[in-house]
Formats: C-alpha cells, structure tokens, sequence
C-alpha cells in the first residue's frame, strides 16, 4: 500500500462526491465541524464545484490517496481570523481522514508530517489548529507531532447531548 498527497488544483467530480459524503458521514461530522445543538448536528449539507473552488481561494488543499483510492483530504489556510493567538505568519490546518479503510493506521500523522514540509516551504513558522476535546485520538496525534496546548475554549461544540470545548494548540516550526 502506498499513501502519497496531490495538491488540489481542480475538483474533479470524484473528488466533489468523497467531500460530500466525508461531510455527511455521521462518524465524521463531531469531528470536523462545531454544532451549536443537536439539530445542528442532524443537518446535512452537500459542497458544489464553485464552493470548493472558492475555498481554494484562501486554503491550500491536499489530497490524500491510499494507491489509487482517495482517502482524505488536509489543508491550510494563513493567518486566519479562528486564531486563538493572532500571530503574523501563522498557518491554521486541518486534517479529515474520510474513508474508513485509512482510519486508524498512521496515516494522520504522516499527512500532517507532509502539510508541515509544505508550510515550511511556504516561509511559514507556526502552525496552530482546534481540536474538540472528546477527540482523544487526534489529541494524542498532535502532542505526539510536538503541537502544545496553548488555550481552551469552552462550550464550543455540540455531541452526545451535552457541549463540549475546543482545545487549541500550536507548534513552532524549525528552520
């Protein structure tokens, strides 16, 4: 098996349809978006062409492929306005692992390995990211990766009846 990334430059439809279901899938969605309440949580919504377009106006999005399957995607957007400390030249990433076959296995780290060396590049020195705190998975990745916990934001999500917060972190990047 080999996991490699691609920069998305254009969506293609398959690549539309894999963000749809990822961002309907109800394993998926506490993990990748804030819910107010639980009708919140039920909705569903589907991303077009144009909007994933637009995105790629202001993030850098990377694909990620297990062979020749698309398993995920990460990204990063600079100097966004959900930084909890606003420091010029900051990138804010974020990592969704869509498919289960690609769950569990180290990808994510490795992803988030490869999304550093591209911030590198970029001339980029810091990194920061939310994480809510029921994701104890993806808060051992990022501890394991170095990121530090530098705030918490209380009440920020909505899961398993009750509200959860947002744990931020960050990470300095060597030269």
């Amino acid at each position: 098996m080999e996991l490699y990334f691609k920069a998305l430059i254009e969506p293609a439809a398959d690549v539309i349809e894999a963000f749809n279901r990822w961002e309907n899938d109800e394993a998926l969605l506490p993990l990748i978006h804030p819910y107010k309440d639980e009708a919140g949580l039920k909705q569903r919504s589907n991303i077009s062409r144009d909007e994933l377009i637009g995105r790629l106006e202001h993030q850098r999005v990377y694909l990620m492929y297990l062979d020749e399957q698309l398993i995920g995607e990460m990204n990063y957007m600079v100097d966004p306005d959900m930084l909890y400390k606003k420091e010029t030249g900051t990138a804010w990433i974020g990592i969704t692992i869509g498919e289960p076959d690609g769950r569990g296995k180290g990808f994510g780290f490795k992803a988030i390995e490869f999304l550093e060396e591209q911030i590198k590049r970029q001339g980029l020195k810091r990194i920061g990211l939310g994480v809510f705190e029921f994701n104890k998975q993806a808060i051992s990745l990022y501890k394991k990766l170095g990121y530090k916990e530098i705030g918490y934001i209380e009440d920020f999500t909505f899961w398993k009846g009750k509200k959860w917060g947002d744990i931020r972190m960050e990470k300095y990047l060597d030269s």
